[in-house]
C-alpha cells in the first residue's frame, strides 16, 4: 500500500513514517476492543508541560521541591503555597485538545476505541468528545469543600484570590490525587476492567514511571501493545510497535490517512 511520498521517498514508495502510521491504523482497525492508556505527554502539544522531562515542572526551581508541593501532607500544612503553585503550574484553562485527543474521540465514535484511561487531570479528552474516560488521578474541573462537601467547578479555584473557600468556611480542595493519597477504588476497578478486556492497548505520552497507575498495564493480556512516547519506557520490549514521536504528531498523520 503506497503512502504520500515524504522524507525523500519517491512516488509509489512508502516512507518509514507512513509505514508506521499504516501499521498503527491496521492494528486499530483489526481490534475489537482497543484501549488508550495515556500520560502527561498526551497534553504537551496542547501547551501543558509534563513533569519529568528536561523542561518539565519537576525540573524547575521553587522554594519547595515540586514533588513535595503536590503531596497531601504539604497541602494540609501549607494550603496557600499549594494553591499558588497549583494555579501557576497545574491549571491551564485556555488549553484545547490537540490532534491526539481529537483522533481518540473520533476512534471511539467509530467503534474502534472502547475506553481512554488517563493519568491526566486536564479534562481535554472529554473536551475533544471522548465519552468513556477513566481519570486515574482525578480532574481539575471537579472540586469539593472539605467542610460541607459542596461541589465547585474550575472557576472557583482559578478566580480565588488565595485559598479557595466555601461559604461554610471550608477549603475547596481539587478532586485530584496528590502524593500520599490512594487512587479511588471505583476508578481503579473501571481501569482494570477496560485494560483486561482490551485486545489492543495503545500507551501514549507516558514514561510509565508513576505507580500505582503504571502497574495497571499488568492486567493487559491482549494481542498487541503499542507504545507512543518520545523517550523509552519499560514496556518497549514487550510492544508490537514502538513509535518514538510526539503523540499528537502521530495521530494527526493517522487521521489524514484514515
Amino acid at each position: 500500500m503506497a503512502g504520500t511520498p515524504a522524507g525523500g521517498a519517491s512516488a509509489g514508495q512508502v516512507s518509514a513514517e507512513d509505514a508506521i502510521v499504516h501499521t498503527l491504523r491496521d492494528l486499530v482497525e483489526a481490534s475489537r476492543k482497543a484501549v488508550f492508556f495515556g500520560g502527561a505527554g498526551t497534553s504537551t502539544e496542547s501547551g501543558i508541560p509534563d513533569f519529568r522531562s528536561e523542561r518539565g515542572i519537576f525540573n524547575e526551581a521553587y522554594p519547595y521541591p515540586p514533588e513535595q508541593i503536590v503531596a497531601r501532607d504539604f497541602f494540609d500544612a501549607h494550603p496557600k503555597e499549594f494553591f499558588e503553585f497549583y494555579r501557576a503550574k497545574l491549571l491551564h484553562p485556555a488549553a484545547r485538545p490537540n490532534p491526539a485527543h481529537v483522533a481518540l474521540a473520533d476512534l471511539e465514535a467509530e467503534g474502534h476505541l472502547a475506553a481512554v484511561v488517563t493519568q491526566n487531570i486536564d479534562g481535554l479528552h472529554q473536551m475533544a468528545g471522548s465519552l468513556n474516560v477513566v481519570e486515574l488521578h482525578g480532574s481539575v474541573h471537579r472540586n469539593t469543600c472539605m467542610g460541607c462537601g459542596a461541589t465547585f467547578g474550575l472557576d472557583t479555584v482559578v478566580n480565588a484570590r488565595d485559598i479557595p473557600l466555601c461559604e461554610c468556611g471550608g477549603i475547596v480542595k481539587p478532586d485530584v490525587v496528590l502524593y500520599g493519597e490512594p487512587l479511588d477504588d471505583d476508578v481503579v476497578r473501571r481501569a482494570i476492567q477496560a485494560i483486561s478486556e482490551a485486545d489492543l492497548l495503545v500507551v501514549g505520552g507516558t514514561s510509565l514511571a508513576v505507580y500505582p497507575a503504571a502497574g495497571l498495564l499488568g492486567y493487559f493480556h491482549g494481542r498487541d501493545l503499542v507504545v507512543i512516547n518520545t523517550s523509552p519506557t519499560p514496556q518497549d520490549r514487550a510492544a508490537s510497535l514502538v513509535i518514538a514521536e510526539p503523540i499528537g504528531h502521530v495521530f494527526a498523520r493517522l487521521r489524514r490517512r484514515s
